[in-house]
Parts: structure tokens; sequence; C-alpha cells
């Protein structure tokens, strides 16, 4: 099994930041008696939660790669809430099919979103609904100095040549295949989030939680530590010594409905 790099704490440090684009994702869900909801990527299951509350659901299930982050969410279990390890790509539909998936900042780890699209139809009863925010933030320095460095060595041959690429399509990609795959009452945006960080070394603190990971889990510790120190001495060269540090990150929601 690969190693479970992911750390609730450091995640949870900006979690109302975090925490904005999912209730504007919830926003575009239509909600409806006796609601089945899956959750692809549901994390430490707060937010979970609160969108099984809120929609009122009849079964509520959160899915999630990673131990750690399902054992904070486990105590919030019950009243038809329910969490599970699993694969979020690959997961199997009960035959009834689901009324709603729903995934926040979670599908752009997985590749080929044209083949996850359908699979994620696939999963929906007649009726349902797909609801997706996934982070597009790929030309922010946070994220294109992580893989500049990854290019350079020691880092590119420890990583086998690695670097993360890009899995998420365009706004307008997004809104075509829901179309092409069926969907109706489709809606596709950019938004852009304004975080105000406390100072700009905040961002490093901030990709640790989320895009490093990637990198941490490829890397033998000694050289992880030695990627994390060039990293943060090189986002403190490329951005302005702001404080407060105005961190923008793009994010892209779409939703469609599957008619009855």
């Amino acid at each position: 099994m690969p190693q479970d790099v992911w750390k609730p704490e450091l995640y949870a440090r900006f979690r109302a930041e975090r925490s904005r684009p999912f209730y504007d994702l919830l926003a575009m869900v239509r909600g409806r008696p006796g609601m089945r909801v899956v959750d692809l990527g549901c994390g430490t299951g707060e937010l979970t939660a609160d969108a099984h509350a809120r929609l009122e659901a009849r079964s509520t299930l959160g899915v999630d790669s990673s131990p750690a982050m399902l054992e904070k969410a486990a105590p919030l279990a019950g009243n038809g809430l329910s969490f599970v390890l699993g694969d979020i790509a690959h997961l199997e539909a009960p035959a009834e099919g689901y009324d709603l998936v729903l995934s926040n900042a979670a599908l752009h780890w997985v590749p080929d979103h044209p083949t996850l699209l359908r699979r994620l139809r696939d999963l929906l009863a007649p009726g349902g609904q797909l609801a997706v925010q996934v982070p597009a933030n790929q030309t922010h320095a946070s994220h294109r100095l992580a893989n500049e460095l990854a290019r350079e060595e020691p880092f590119a041959t420890a990583l086998k040549g690695y670097v993360r690429h890009r899995a998420v399509l365009t706004p307008v990609e997004y809104a075509l295949q829901l179309k092409r795959l069926g969907f109706v009452e489709e809606e596709s945006r950019l938004q852009v989030y304004v975080h105000e960080l406390g100072e700009p070394a905040d961002i490093v603190e901030w990709c640790r939680g989320t895009l490093l990971t990637d990198y941490e889990k490829r890397l033998p510790p000694n050289l992880w530590h030695r990627f994390l120190d060039a990293y943060r001495r090189r986002i403190l060269d490329n951005i302005p010594d702001e404080r407060p540090y105005l961190y923008t990150y793009q994010r892209i929601l779409f939703s469609g409905r599957l008619p009855v």
C-alpha cells in the first residue's frame, strides 16, 4: 500500500479557507428528500457531515484513500453517515445508484478526467446530480516552483522523472464533457479565491498539506527535507514579501444532472 503522507492537523490549519469552495459547491446542489449521497475524497469528514445534515440526506458515504484522514472522520459516523477507505476512481455504485455524487478538491489527483467523468455518471441514479470542485492553480508560483524543482537534481533521479502533471480540464471542457455524457442543467465556472495568509512562508505550510504530498511520498526522507527547504527558499525569493500575503487560488466548480 502507498505511504500515507496526509497530515490532518496540517491540512486543517487553513480549514476556513479550504471550506469556502465547498460551500459554494454545495450551493449548486439541487436537494430533494431522501437523497443517497457519496462524497469522493471526504478527508476528515467535517464537511461531509455538514453536507449530510444540510441536505437531510437518507444516507451519505464518505470515501477517502487516507487512513489518517478517515481516523479523524470515524467519530462523525452515524445517523446515515458512514465513511470507508477506498479508491475514488474505481468506486462501485449501489444497485439503485446515488442521487448525488459530490467531490470537493479531490478529483485532481485522478488522471484522465474524460474517462473519470463517465465512471462518475455511471454511479448516478436517473435524475441524479454530479457536483465537483477541483483546484486549478497550476500557474501560481506555489505550484509552478514545486514542479520546476522536481526536474532538478538530485530530485529528478530520485523521482524517476516524475513531475506532477495537470489532470484538470478547463471549465469549457468540463461543460462540453457533461453535455456529451447526457447531463442537463450543466454549469461550469472558474472562481478565484483570495486567501489572506499571515506571511509568504504560509504558502509552504498550505502546500505541505496538499500539493507537496505527491512529492513527499515519492522521495526518501533525507531528500524530501532537502526538497522542502529548497522549495521554501524559492517561494520566498519569488513572491512579494507582503503581510498579509494575498494568496490567489483558482478553482473550477461544475455540476450537471441526469434526466429522470
